[in-house]
């Protein structure tokens, strides 16, 4: 044991204190953890709901950009598809999740506006542009759940370390210092009382 460590009753209350307290930390912690797993289980399905329904979709709208190709021409499809304004107004917003930030992208719902002429057009061209709104709507939702998966991975790693540590380091150390304290106090303890009934006895024969 540390010769820093002295062994007395101060010390032993202050360590069984200590214990106390790492010992309560570690059921936090672990609950902590049970709740994050839970959580991150969660969105791991729903990350590959979402992955399904996107390679669903994007199938779909590059089959109706094909069929557009065809009946208007590669040429003037691509010439409208600059008539069609980029998306950059996403909502992004932070919720916590026992103490760990987790993004929600709002969905893209906003109904689509017509951006070109209906002369000159098709429907095989109103449904590329449909199925690319949906297939942005899915990208920023994948987005928004992945990037959940991988914070709550990395917070469950730190709090797996922690746990680790007060279970194999920290509390069975303070243990082991009480267990010492104890068994010192105890066998000074000892002493004292053989020491005092020699002096009982000392004093009786005189």
């Amino acid at each position: 044991m540390s010769p820093k460590i002295a062994p007395t009753r101060g010390n032993m209350v202050k360590f069984a204190s200590s214990l106390k307290l790492a010992e309560k930390g570690h059921d936090i912690l672990e609950q902590k953890r049970t709740i994050l797993l839970m959580e991150l289980m969660g969105k791991i399905d729903e990350a590959r709901e979402v992955q399904r329904a996107l390679e669903e979709v994007f199938s779909k709208a590059y089959f109706s950009l094909q069929m557009a190709g065809l009946s208007l021409g590669i040429d003037n499809v691509e010439e409208l598809s600059h008539s069609v304004p980029e998306v950059t107004d996403f909502t992004l917003r932070l919720h916590s999740v026992m103490g760990v930030e987790i993004p929600r992208v709002d969905p893209v719902e906003k109904p689509p506006e017509p951006c070109y002429s209906f002369l000159g057009t098709s429907g095989v061209l109103d449904s590329a542009y449909l199925h690319a709104r949906t297939v942005l709507s899915l990208i920023a939702r994948l987005a928004e759940v992945e990037t959940t998966v991988y914070r709550l991975a990395v917070q469950i790693r730190k709090t797996f370390r922690r746990v680790n540590a007060l279970e194999k380091v920290v509390i069975p150390s303070q243990k082991r210092v009480l267990a010492w304290i104890a068994d010192v106090l105890e066998e000074n303890d000892r002493e004292d009382f053989i020491r005092m009934k020699m002096a009982q006895e000392g004093g009786e024969g005189s």
